[in-house]
């Protein structure tokens, strides 16, 4: 017995399990103080005496004497938790007297505790109304029919009560209408909504009531809260058929109190998407922005207000962006057709500009997203007009009355545009420094989103997007806006609408930008302003490839300027020369291996002739990045010969250092032990994997030339580390020496797999290079102690599986014995060791599984089952990605095996039930949500396959003649022994949906989510709330779709399932 018990065994404490005694309310008071305060083991006993009561069948019954005697508020939290719990998962298995007992004694502490304005702090009221809540979902409206009218009642009666009833009522409407989904069944859902909407009526008048008489500020607040949660399904006719919108403009958006929630109900309102209430929406916004402007002037400052105010003040403007961004969305349109109300639609658009200079990024967001979809809007209606024409009447009418505004926009635009990437420096599992693009920051998306925008406002008036241009340059060329933030902004900005002006406007608009900067660069002083200035040059070059390709003396140009900041050591110059340099190799590649006009050779050859001096002063890293970018234009040489020229002339600096290695190496092996050389070889084989990288397949002249060796190298390095690793224990794995070996064999590895991933021929792959691979890497993962074993090498081999498919279906077994059981027994043992071992494992399965299926069925039946069941092992996974695979594995795995009609049988009579029987165990288990679309897939192509016949081996020897029959059972008794608490109607209901739904995998999702609600609690022998008999008929009714759907097919149907009509 564990220590723990037994100290609770004769603790003191354990007497509050005792249900023969009277509770001893002081004792209680003392052990919940000793869980929240204290440490170790009197805690520990605590939590455990706390946890056994609150899970004894009884201890409902002991909550009034805890809420009327204990004197410590989390005593009395602990005891609505005991009374929540019950009622979540027993009350349908409590005697109905019982219940109403709970139900009254819980109305009436609400009403006591409410109806007291001094009390409402003090008790726990909110956790109150959350337990009514949770009895409402079980007795509203079979059990309570009059609830509604009951609260309504009752709320006339006492003003702190009707504050809290309308909590109870905001409360219901959020657990109805935004939370079901997953907490009750889609039926029970449904049945509620349609009882609130049908007794909506008294609600509102309620609602009516309060907002017309009420002098209480705080209910008058609720009131509005809880009108809030209903504008978004209430029926439209209380919103626009009634005095409503009118009250709440009139009456309390000029009220500091309540103008945050009243202005949020009016967005809400304003996001209603109809056309039938034209004139309401028009009263809406005119009423608005009348009361706005008296709030608010026009002529206000907001931006400096913003900054000033206070938490509520700066609420009020996040929401009154909400407010103009949703209506003008929605119905701007209709107030445009209104020449009455051009005006006032100005004014509003005036507030949005005000608005958007707000500095609070959440809010720009908000502001930003109403003039991109304005900009695009105008740009899709004629996107072939622009402002080029001398004669405005050509300007469409639209685009007309939004000119001025676009303007401010583009200004706007221009002066706050967002950074264009991130990128981190950051040390990497080797210990080595990179550096890493981020790919989804916000800041990211903000700048895509404002690029975008600014792209649709150019498109509209290019002039006016280049005179603000060229102005703001001008007055960084001036001084009188000189500083890095503005010179940044104003390049990203003119880096971003690379593309959308016409190509001979660009070209006159780029050596304008160029020149003033270059300009700048001469006139400024000091290493810093320089620096700045030249990465935001080579930014602007790099985002206008068009220009580039157009203009060969100037591309040569730049590059050489490019080349001259690679030996410029200023903080961040040359990693932006590198960036540059490889963005512009990309997009311009085959001009620099063609003769341009005015040259008597490539420019290729100018680089590789003095390669050695233009990277010199560069980091490895950023070598790396040259290297890439040179690739790219040697890849795009056609001549094959050439090209092979150009390979063996760009390699030969990392090839004279390979060579001298291995040379030593031959002579002394004990060179691969020197740090200094295995550094070195680690840098030239980063050099080959960026290189290869760009340079694609005919890189194998390269990759032939030192493949063996490498093999050799990798070899040599893993006995080096075994060896440390026997002599010294796992933990010399760490040591830099052992990391920087781990480093060389990785990149080996990566040059491998990248080669084979750009690879054209693959039956040479599999018969030159795949065979010596094999060789120097499987035996050595097999022989490595777990913590040496290269995560690489599954990727590598996962690659090559997929990328040789059925060339490499022989080599399968041999593959898999070397790596599959060995890593199978490092990640069996839980779900978190190895990480990246457990993913790669995972992934070389999925590849082995969709690329070499036929290899699966020549192997041992025990050796099948293995890697049936590392597969459930992968979809039991808690790591999503790991569990996805496994699920897309078994999926993919099904597919494969009813496609081989031999193998196929005995595969389902050995494993069909098992499979299902585990898949149940995910679906069940509420840590595998995630999973719930893949699981319907699976579990409805099964059924699928049963239903049609497919499975037609004896799944059972009782019945043999009918294998639905079978599975229905299996399943029925499955479900029944995991959960004895459900009643059969529920589980044949289930079983049934799992056949009819079996084709609409949405429909089959949600019928699995429904199933997981009712297993979350008891059902007694009442199950009417979970509309059995419903559930059913709509079940049939989608039977017999399916039927009528398969039957329009001819040939779908087995004959013997047609109707005697249609066989005639």
């Amino acid at each position: 017995m564990p220590a723990e018990m037994t100290m609770l065994a004769d603790h003191p404490a354990r007497q509050l399990l005792d249900f023969s005694q009277k509770l001893d309310i002081n004792l209680l008071d003392n052990v919940v103080n000793s869980m929240y305060h204290d440490i170790g083991s009197q805690q520990r006993v605590a939590q455990e005496v706390l946890t056994n009561l609150k899970d004894h069948p009884d201890a409902w019954t002991r909550v009034d004497t805890i809420l009327e005697f204990s004197q410590n508020m989390k005593t009395k939290y602990y005891a609505l938790q005991i009374l929540e719990a019950v009622i979540k998962t027993r009350w349908k298995i409590l005697p109905r007297n019982q219940c109403e007992g709970i139900k009254k004694y819980v109305v009436g502490l609400i009403i006591k505790t409410s109806s007291d304005p001094t009390n409402m702090e003090v008790r726990p009221t909110c956790n109150l109304s959350n337990v009514l809540l949770y009895i409402l979902k079980q007795e509203w409206p079979k059990h309570w029919p009059t609830f509604i009218s009951d609260i309504v009642g009752a709320s006339r009666t006492s003003e702190s009560l009707c504050q809290n009833n309308m909590i109870i009522l905001k409360l219901l409407s959020e657990e109805v209408f935004d939370f079901s989904s997953g907490q009750m069944t889609q039926v029970k859902a449904k049945h509620l909504k349609d009882s609130m909407c049908n007794e909506f009526s008294q609600i509102f008048q309620l609602c009516q009531f309060v907002m017309e008489n009420s002098q209480n500020a705080p209910l008058v607040h609720a009131t509005l809260e809880t009108l809030l949660r209903f504008l978004n399904w209430i029926p439209l006719g209380y919103i626009f058929e009634t005095k409503l919108i009118s009250t709440l403009v009139y009456k309390f958006l000029n009220v500091p109190m309540f103008r945050n929630v009243t202005l949020k109900c009016l967005t809400e309102i304003a996001g209603v998407g109809v056309n039938q209430y034209e004139e309401q929406f028009v009263n809406l916004f005119t009423l608005t922005m009348c009361q706005l402007k008296q709030m608010l002037p026009l002529n206000t400052n907001i931006r400096v207000a913003y900054s000033n105010g206070k938490d509520d003040e700066q609420n009020f403007i996040q929401n009154l962006s909400l407010f103009l961004c949703t209506f003008l969305k929605e119905h701007g349109q209709l107030i445009e057709k209104r020449p009455n109300l051009r005006e006032t639609l100005m004014e509003a658009l005036h507030y949005m500009l005000l608005v958007s200079e707000v500095e609070e990024t959440e809010i720009f967001k908000i502001c930003l997203e109403y003039w991109n979809h304005l900009a695009a809007e105008l740009y899709r209606e004629s996107p072939f007009s622009t402002s080029s024409t001398p004669l405005l009447s050509e300007v469409p009418p639209r685009r007309h009355l939004y000119l001025p505004v676009l303007s401010q926009v583009r200004l706007l635009m221009v002066s706050r545009m967002a950074k264009p990437e991130e990128v981190l420096v950051v040390e990497n599992d080797q210990g080595e420094v990179v550096r890493e693009f981020m790919k989804d920051t916000d800041a990211i998306n903000l700048y895509k989103n404002m690029r975008e925008t600014l792209v649709y406002l150019t498109h509209l008036d290019y002039a006016d997007t280049e005179r603000i241009m060229t102005e703001k340059l001008h007055n960084q060329v001036n001084g009188t806006e000189w500083s890095w933030r503005n010179l940044n902004m104003l390049c990203w900005a003119i880096g971003s609408i690379s593309g959308a002006m016409h190509e001979e406007d660009e070209k006159r608009f780029l050596v304008t930008v160029i020149k003033d900067l270059l300009g700048l660069c001469e006139q400024k002083r000091g290493k810093d302003n320089k620096a700045i200035i030249a990465s935001n040059i080579m930014y602007i070059v790099g985002q206008y490839p068009r220009f580039l390709r157009a203009h060969w003396k100037f591309l040569k140009t730049v590059v050489n300027k490019l080349f001259e900041f690679m030996h410029e050591t200023h903080d961040g110059v040359q990693d932006m020369a590198c960036d540059t340099f490889i963005k512009i190799a990309q997009k311009c590649r085959r001009h620099f291996v063609q003769v341009q006009v005015g040259e008597v050779m490539p420019f290729i050859d100018e680089i590789l002739n003095n390669i050695n001096t233009i990277i010199c002063d560069l980091q490895p890293q950023q070598v790396h990045t040259f290297y890439e970018a040179v690739g790219y234009m040697i890849g795009a040489q056609t001549d094959q010969a050439v090209q092979e020229l150009l390979i063996e002339k760009y390699m030969l600096l990392p090839n004279q250092v390979w060579d001298s290695i291995i040379q030593q190496a031959t002579k002394n092996v004990d060179i691969l032990k020197d740090a200094e050389t295995v550094r070195q070889l680690g840098s030239i084989l980063k050099t080959n994997v960026r290189a290869c990288k760009a340079v694609g397949h005919p890189f194998v002249v390269q990759l032939g030339r030192i493949y063996l060796d490498m093999l050799n190298v990798y070899k040599c390095l893993s006995e080096n580390i075994s060896s440390a690793v026997q002599t010294n224990g796992e933990m010399v794995t760490k040591q830099p020496l052992i990391r920087s070996m781990r480093t060389v064999k990785r990149e080996t590895l990566k040059l491998i797999s990248g080669w084979v991933s750009r690879s054209n021929d693959p039956q040479m792959v599999a018969e030159n290079f795949v065979p010596p691979l094999l060789e120097a890497v499987l035996i050595d993962y097999q022989r490595n102690v777990p913590a040496a074993r290269e995560p690489e090498v599954l990727i590598t081999m996962a690659t090559i599986v997929n990328k040789l498919g059925a060339h490499i279906t022989g080599e399968i077994p041999k593959i898999f014995d070397a790596v599959f059981e060995c890593t199978l027994n490092m990640i069996n043992k839980d779900f978190e060791e190895f990480p990246e071992h457990r993913t790669h494992f995972f992934y070389l399965l999925q590849a082995a599984t969709s690329q070499c299926f036929p290899a699966f069925l020549s192997i041992a039946p025990a050796q099948f089952k293995l890697i049936l069941d590392s597969i459930i092992w992968a979809f039991k996974h808690t790591m999503r990605n790991v569990a996805d695979t496994g699920l897309h594995i078994l999926y993919t795995l099904l597919q494969n095996v009813s496609a081989e009609e031999a193998a196929a049988q005995s595969f389902y009579q050995t494993y069909f039930c098992d499979v299902l029987q585990h898949i149940f165990s995910v679906v069940t288990d509420t840590s595998h949500t995630a999973g719930l679309t893949m699981h319907a897939t699976i579990l409805a192509y099964m059924f699928n396959l049963v239903e049609e016949g497919k499975v037609s081996v004896a799944l059972s020897a009782a019945s043999p003649a009918n294998n639905q029959a079978h599975v229905q059972e299996y399943i029925a008794n499955l479900l029944k022994t995991a959960f004895p608490h459900l009643q059969d109607a529920q589980v044949k209901v289930f079983v049934t949906g799992l056949f009819s739904l079996n084709q609409d995998i949405p429909a089959f999702k949600e019928h699995l989510r429904d199933f997981l609600v009712q297993i979350k609690e008891f059902a007694g022998e009442d199950t009417t709330d979970l509309f059995l008999e419903e559930r059913e008929a709509a079940l049939r009714q989608a039977q017999e779709e399916k039927h009528k759907l398969q039957m329009s097919v001819p040939g779908i149907l087995n004959p013997h399932e047609l109707p005697e009509e249609m066989c005639d």
